[in-house]
Formats: C-alpha cells, sequence, structure tokens
C-alpha cells in the first residue's frame, strides 16, 4: 500500500508541471506566439480566459468522476490532454487554432489542476486528507519559479513552438507515469460506505437549513479569493509603479509573492496544522487588506510588505480551497461539490485581469483599496460561517 506522504510527492510534483505548464504559461510565450503568428498579445490572453472558463464547465463533471472513479484514471487523461492542447498550440497558424488549443488546455485544466487533486486525496484519504493537501500545495507553490524560467530558456533556444512541445513531452514522461503510479480507490460503494461513517461529525456543526448557505458563502470567498489572487499576477507591477515604485524595485518586489506563498503554505504546515481551517482562512483573507493599507499610510517603503502580506495570505487561501469543504461538508461527493464551488471562481479568475485592469487605469494605486475591501467581504463571509457553526447546535437543540 502506497503511503500517504508517496502520494503527496507524487501529486505535488505532478502539480507543479501542470500548473507551470498552462496557468503560468502565457506570461513568457503570449508576446512570442502574438508575433509569430501575427495576433495581439490581447487575443492570446482571451484564448487563456476561455480556457479558464472551459475548466469552470468541466471541473464538476471532472470531480464526479473522480468521486466514482478515484482520481487516478481522470489525472492521467488530464496528462493525455495537456500533451494534446501543447502539442496543437505549438502548430498554430491563426488564432483559431490558439483558441481551439487552448480548449483543449481548458479541458485538462478542470480535470488536472489542484480540484482534481485535492478530490484524489480526499478518495483515498477521507477526512484525513488536509495535510495531504497542504503538500501537494507546498510543492505545487514553486510551479512559477520552475515554469517562467524553464519557459524563457526553451523559448529562447527551441522557439516558443518548440518550448510547447517540450512541456508537452514533459507530460508524457513525467506528468503520465507519476499519475499512472497513484494508488487504485475503493470501488465507489464500498467508498460511499467508508465516507458515511468517517463523515460522521463532519458538518455535525450546521443545521439542517445551513449547508446551502454554507455552500454559498464557500464559493463567494473562493471567487473573492481567486480575483484578488489573478488580478495581482496580473497587475502587482504596474500597481508598485503607481505607488512610486522604480521598474527594478517593483520586478523585484513583486517576485517576492512566490515565495511568500510558499512560506505561508509552510506556516500553515506547521504552525496552524492543529488550528482550526475556518480560523486560518480568516486571518489569510486579511492580509492582503492589511498590507495594502500598510501602503496606502506609508507609501512606496512598504511595498515589500505589501507583497509579503499577499503571498502569505495567498499561499495559505489556496489550502483552504481543499480543506474547508472537507470540513464543512465532509468526504462523501467532494470531487463533484469542489467542482461546483469552483465554477465562480474560474470565471471571476477569467476576467479579473481585464476588470481589475479598469480599476488600475482609472484610480492608480487607489484600486487595492478595491481588492482590500472585497478580502475584508471574504472575511465576513467567513464569520458568518463560524457564527453558523457555533450557533447551529443551539438550534438543534431549540427543535
Amino acid at each position: 500500500m502506497q503511503s500517504k506522504t508517496t502520494t503527496t510527492v507524487m501529486l505535488g510534483v505532478a502539480q507543479t508541471l501542470a500548473w507551470a505548464s498552462s496557468y503560468y504559461l502565457p506570461a513568457v510565450l503570449a508576446g512570442a506566439i502574438g508575433k509569430d503568428i501575427g495576433i495581439s498579445t490581447s487575443t492570446v490572453f482571451g484564448a487563456f480566459s476561455m480556457a479558464l472558463l472551459v475548466a469552470a464547465g468541466i471541473g464538476p463533471f471532472a470531480g464526479r468522476l473522480i468521486d466514482r472513479l478515484g482520481g487516478r484514471p481522470v489525472l492521467i487523461a488530464s496528462n493525455v490532454v495537456f500533451a494534446a492542447g501543447l502539442a496543437a498550440l505549438s502548430q498554430s497558424t491563426h488564432a483559431s487554432h490558439v483558441f481551439v488549443a487552448w480548449a483543449l488546455m481548458g479541458l485538462a485544466m478542470g480535470s488536472g489542476l489542484y480540484e482534481a487533486a485535492f478530490a484524489t486525496v480526499v478518495r483515498l484519504h477521507g477526512q484525513d486528507a488536509r495535510r495531504a493537501i497542504t503538500g501537494i500545495t507546498l510543492f505545487a507553490g514553486f510551479a512559477s519559479t520552475v515554469g517562467w524560467p524553464l519557459s524563457a530558456y526553451l523559448e529562447s533556444t527551441v522557439g516558443w513552438r518548440g518550448a510547447c512541445l517540450a512541456w508537452a513531452a514533459l507530460h508524457l514522461v513525467i506528468g503520465l507515469p507519476l499519475n499512472v503510479l497513484l494508488p487504485r480507490a475503493a470501488r465507489a460503494d464500498q467508498a460511499s460506505q467508508e465516507a458515511t461513517v468517517a463523515n460522521k461529525g463532519a458538518g455535525a456543526g450546521l443545521a439542517p437549513a445551513q449547508p446551502r448557505r454554507a455552500a454559498f458563502l464557500m464559493a463567494y470567498v473562493f471567487a473573492v479569493t481567486w480575483f484578488i489572487s489573478t488580478a495581482m499576477a496580473a497587475h502587482l507591477p504596474e500597481l508598485l509603479l503607481a505607488s512610486g515604485a522604480t521598474l527594478a524595485a517593483a520586478v523585484g518586489i513583486a517576485a517576492l509573492v512566490g515565495p511568500a506563498q510558499v512560506v505561508g503554505r509552510v506556516i500553515e504546515f506547521t504552525f496552524l496544522k492543529r488550528a482550526h481551517p475556518l480560523l486560518s482562512a480568516r486571518l489569510a483573507t486579511l492580509a492582503h487588506p492589511l498590507g495594502a493599507l500598510c501602503l496606502g499610510l506609508l507609501g512606496t517603503s512598504a511595498t515589500a510588505a505589501f507583497a509579503v502580506l499577499h503571498g502569505l495570505g495567498n499561499g495559505i487561501l489556496t489550502i483552504a480551497i481543499g480543506t474547508l469543504p472537507l470540513l464543512i461538508f465532509g468526504a462523501e461527493g467532494y470531487g463533484q461539490r469542489q467542482g461546483f464551488l469552483m465554477v465562480p471562481a474560474r470565471i471571476v479568475q477569467a476576467g479579473a485581469p481585464f476588470l481589475f485592469g479598469i480599476a488600475v487605469e482609472r484610480w492608480g494605486d487607489g484600486a487595492l483599496w478595491f481588492s482590500a475591501a472585497l478580502g475584508l467581504s471574504a472575511c465576513l463571509a467567513l464569520v458568518v460561517m463560524t457564527a453558523d457553526m457555533r450557533n447551529a447546535p443551539l438550534v438543534a437543540e431549540g427543535h
């Protein structure tokens, strides 16, 4: 029987590859793709946004398959589709080809990124999956650290087409074998019985009428935090420039976000491992607003503090996306539920660079007050969820 640690490492490495070759690919290659094909860079990013919408649509279906069959066959299929999408992108000569290739990539992203990996470990380990979820994000936190330099090196040596083919090959020679070696899940009926036993106590703090509200609140928190994360990924250097930082300082400070995300996950893995996931999530949603407050009050001298605080919170919130549904609703039907909860997040993620770009254009670094307000609203939603769980037993006693 494969150990949980081994499974976590294998999924972590495979996730690093999946994120590096999809989500972090356009930042490096979009310009070269557009120039070679004769389309604007924004058109390439438009195809990427469409891929995120495809991922939102396929997510619940992929989650339901993982609930029934386990994650192994779904993740194996995602490697094949990733490779096909990257190969198709490498052969593109027209804008329509780019959109078709990214549509394929969207299918793979919806069935092969974090939600699928989290559902896989929950299907294998039930309520004991929290540390495995954290471990997977620790590995994949380095996806941009690995992906951006490697994509840039490949583009400079073999061109963007060769870079896409190289990433496709890595899916077949690294990602695919790692997912093939994952343990097989128990049959769906057996897993359902085990989950029923394991779920005793999971979600016990919710009165019968409250799970629906908890699901809406959770979907809102995930959507807001992904909006902020994607907006910062697209516009952070520009925001730092607007706050008075030099170009070199803005780029260097923006680079602190990635390591800070990993540090945040290490903090969750160590100091917060015994804390309630709702407490960890509430603290994490406050990190971005606190950073924005520091930047607003102290100006350029606080730019590094803002980037670090944003990264710390974002790193912990990535884990919360996997652990909160497990805590509130339990392991049974986790994959499909996770897919539905992430649909709003994927949709707003697709529009975040454009929408927040308008805010930056209009308000400059004042746009951070908008993102800070969103972060505070996510914290408020988590406070309401916490209150529901505390008050539910009293409600139940009154019936």
